[in-house]
């Protein structure tokens, strides 16, 4: 029997449940008060929830990349598998776990600004440019993270996305939300950063669509890893 397929999962599952509602608590949190802080310009709200997140997605990284491997997202998770980096059982016990937390994330943002804990976004995002933008944010995620792996480099990863996502919240017009699991949290807050359930799908398959590019370009880019791909890396893939 392959030791990857009776390798503990509890811990590492643990940690992608905590990391992923705390990232989503920060992403939708930021949002709030940013709203409040500056209720008259969305350009300055839109640069307090970037840096927000950012931020916070760097330091989370730190805190649960020895543990899981920080994927906080299903993408993320997939191509580690798909590349041979994780196995599919692991993918089997994150995606669940990465789901449910950026649920969870949502729930924890709106109690910390008493609002409802639930309530179901109205803000629609279903637009042919939305759904560009988010091939274009996984695709670029995905490259900043196995582009790192891959070439021996993963301590980087924590910056390195922690500064693309800052980024990329401004170079696309979706903010950049580039993970389906973030994306089904969002709906349970009607905030700055929520999203409309009516424009999940559209943003989820814009987001698997990025992922097979990303897979391609990873595959013809970095055909010869140095990383160790024996198990998953710590401190390699996260994000938002």
């Amino acid at each position: 029997m392959s030791p990857r397929s009776t390798e503990p999962l509890a811990r590492p599952v643990l940690a992608e449940l905590l990391g992923s509602t705390l990232l989503t608590a920060v992403v939708i949190g930021s949002g709030i008060a940013a709203q409040r802080l500056s209720p008259n310009d969305v350009g300055l709200q839109l640069l307090e929830n970037a840096a927000a997140t950012a931020a916070g997605l760097y330091a989370l990284i730190l805190i649960f990349g020895p543990v899981s491997g920080a994927h906080f997202n299903p993408v993320v998770t997939l191509v580690d598998a798909v590349l041979g980096g994780s196995s599919w059982r692991r993918f089997a016990a994150y995606v669940p776990a990465q789901i449910v937390g950026c649920i969870a994330g949502a729930v924890l943002a709106n109690v910390l600004f008493s609002t409802d804990p639930v309530s179901i976004s109205t803000t629609e995002r279903a637009t042919f440019a939305h759904g560009v933008s988010e091939v274009v944010a996984t695709v670029g995620l995905l490259l900043v993270i196995f582009s790192l792996v891959r070439t021996g480099r993963a301590d980087r990863a924590p910056a390195a996305v922690g500064a693309y996502i800052g980024a990329a919240y401004f170079f696309t017009s979706s903010t950049s939300f580039a993970n389906p699991a973030i994306s089904i949290g969002r709906i349970f807050s009607d905030t700055f950063a929520g999203i409309a359930p009516s424009s999940v799908p559209v943003f989820m398959l814009a987001q698997f669509v990025g992922t097979g590019v990303a897979i391609g370009l990873v595959r013809v880019l970095y055909p010869n890893s140095r990383a160790d791909t024996a198990s998953s890396s710590p401190q390699r893939q996260p994000t938002k």
